[in-house]
């Protein structure tokens, strides 16, 4: 993928209300603008790579880029879950994120069993990916660490 990393950063803005409720597996969405400034022939699917909010940890993550088939969505969207826990939401703050690679395309499912299933085995597969030596010098990254008191560039 020529795209791949890809570097972003963005505000973390209010989803469907569908990743903690329905699925149990939290995702950080960003704002449509974030999304449109996506390279427009970038596949959608779901991909790997590491996440930090504001200057805190770096993360594993898992991210989905596309229409979520299963529930029809109209718009284009680009969530993210941090394979970690945290207490509360992040709505506001900014979520920097590195794309490092594809692990499949989207796809419709035919019960909210196999999609939370299908995630939980993407969310494995991340985990083992990241623990590739290669993945894990980008953790490290200087994009993580955003300068104090300066806007951020979306």
């Amino acid at each position: 993928m020529r795209h791949l990393p890809y570097f972003c950063r963005g505000e973390v803005v209010k989803g469907f209300g569908r990743g903690s409720k329905e699925l149990g597996i939290p995702t950080a969405n960003f704002s449509e603008q974030v999304v449109e400034s996506f390279p427009s022939d970038i596949s959608t699917g779901v991909y790997y790579g590491w996440a930090c909010v504001g200057n805190g940890d770096v993360h594993k993550m898992v991210l989905s880029i596309g229409w979520n088939p299963f529930y029809k969505n109209v718009k284009k969207s680009v969530e993210t879950h941090i394979i970690d826990t945290f207490k509360g939401d992040f709505y506001g703050e900014i979520l920097s994120i590195v794309i490092l690679g594809y692990i499949r395309s989207e796809k419709n499912f035919t019960s909210l069993d196999a999609l939370i299933s299908a995630i939980r085995e993407d969310i494995e597969e991340a985990k083992r990916q990241l623990d590739l030596p290669e993945h894990r010098k980008l953790k490290e990254d200087d994009f993580f660490r955003m300068p104090e008191g300066k806007p951020v560039n979306h």
